[in-house]
């Protein structure tokens, strides 16, 4: 069962920054609880309490709670009127819709002096012969009854018949307690049924599921597509037989129907993840091994090749507030996939790159993801830009290096415009002289002299 948790105090007092211990008013309506309890360690403070349209049967564990002023469990489970003597303060008491049988019950707020409004409208005790003059006979502080005010003359005349009147509602209230215990043998009967049929179906669907046959195994798509029909078709009657079937109005039909309908949602639920978790995974790579260009996510993108640097460039617009931890990337030597959210974007790069040296980062203003991937194959290139200063500083030296060749091309001595002799022919002439032919030495000889 549901019961009140310190996690839900907490979201329901928000007013109150959270803070429980010093909370005066709280509304907990339609949370389903099935228990009260807690409220009165954690909140001694509370003065106003809405509790309405949930499934609790009984009042209890509020007794401490001295200064509540106002409580409302309208729409509840709540068959007798009790545990409320140590609310002192208590002014307001709503139990309207609720399942109060045992009107002799109200007794028990006498020790509430305060309480000036009571409303039990829609409860079986107001169909009782006698029910106002009953009340209004035995709460004397009570200044209105079911948002009727109290008139003097009709407590004077209530208090004249109350002795006939009051054995009148014990008569009644006996008769509806009986009444109530067939109700809840019947309902013990019918849920047992139930409990019965469910695990018949159980047990035959587990023998229809079992692969007795191997015949079945080549239409096994057929057959999951025959089962899921078949599954359809049960529940269908399984709901129209539920929401069809008389029942009477009692705590017990009141909690077996939110107790299916609770069923009915969380099997909905699970059908709605199990379809999920067997979805039919994108196909990234072909059955060839081709890697495909994938954008599940549909995001901008743009790819860059940084031939300065030989690399290539992704900048991917991945949602702004969108957790890093959400992102998974997988750089591979030719393509690249990141799953944003589990949903794939994959592409397929122009030129091999290194996987181990590339590196992803988000932007900390749009949000986007660049990842930077150097190129597999190195290049060296012939030029690279350099900043002005260098340049500058390049060119200077280059033109003094060109200063210094040309003066050295200057000095350089040219045979043509000399007179001198020339004396390495000299030395090679005196060689040849003493090695070569007599005959060739007048001829040389007259050379020299010219």
């Amino acid at each position: 069962f549901l019961s009140v948790t310190e996690d839900l105090v907490r979201r329901r007092a928000e007013h109150n920054n959270c803070e429980i211990f010093s909370l005066e008013e709280i509304s907990l309506h339609q949370q389903e609880i099935e228990k009260l309890e807690h409220l009165d360690k954690w909140c001694r403070d509370l003065k106003i309490l809405y509790l309405q349209n949930n499934l609790i049967p009984k009042i209890e564990n509020v007794g401490k709670l001295k200064k509540l002023e106002y409580l409302n469990v309208a729409l509840n489970n709540i068959e007798r009127i009790e545990n409320l003597e140590g609310c002192e303060e208590l002014k307001k008491l709503d139990l309207t819709a609720n399942f109060i049988g045992e009107l002799s019950s109200i007794e028990s707020l006498k020790c509430n002096i305060h309480l000036k409004e009571l409303f039990l409208m829609g409860n079986p005790c107001t169909e009782f012969e006698g029910y106002r003059q009953f009340v209004v006979a035995t709460l004397h502080q009570l200044k209105y009854l079911d948002s009727k005010e109290i008139e003097r003359s009709e407590r004077i005349k209530a208090l004249q018949n109350y002795p006939a009147v009051k054995w009148k509602i014990r008569e009644q209230e006996q008769a509806y307690l009986l009444k109530r215990a067939r109700e809840k043998e019947e309902a013990q009967r019918r849920m047992q049924e139930r409990e019965d049929e469910k695990q018949k179906q159980m047990d035959s669907k587990l023998g229809f599921d079992s692969p007795d046959s191997p015949q079945e195994k080549p239409n096994q798509a057929e057959g999951d597509g025959e089962q899921e029909r078949c599954r359809t078709v049960e529940n269908d009657d399984e709901d129209r037989k539920f929401w069809e079937e008389p029942t009477p109005y009692t705590p017990e039909s009141r909690l077996e129907t939110h107790r299916y309908i609770e069923e009915k949602r969380k099997a909905e639920d699970n059908k709605r993840e199990s379809k999920k978790r067997e979805k039919t995974a994108w196909t990234l790579v072909t059955a060839e091994g081709k890697v495909l260009n994938v954008n599940v996510p549909k995001l901008h993108f743009s790819l860059k090749e940084d031939e300065e640097n030989n690399q290539i460039i992704l900048d991917l617009a991945v949602y702004r507030h969108l957790d890093t931890s959400l992102l998974d990337v997988d750089v591979q030597p030719t393509y690249i996939r990141v799953l944003v959210k589990g949903k794939p974007f994959q592409l397929v790069l122009p030129e091999e790159v290194k996987p181990d040296s590339s590196s992803a980062k988000r932007s900390q203003t749009t949000g986007h993801l660049v990842v930077t991937m150097p190129k597999a194959k190195e290049i060296i290139l012939a030029k690279q830009k350099v900043s002005a200063s260098i340049k500058h500083s390049v060119c200077n030296t280059q033109q003094k290096n060109i200063r210094r060749s040309r003066q050295v091309e200057k000095l350089e001595v040219d045979p043509s415009k000399y007179s001198f002799p020339d004396v390495t022919k000299i030395i090679q002439e005196k060689e040849r002289t003493g090695q070569g032919p007599i005959k060739l030495q007048p001829q040389k000889v007259t050379e020299i002299e010219k």
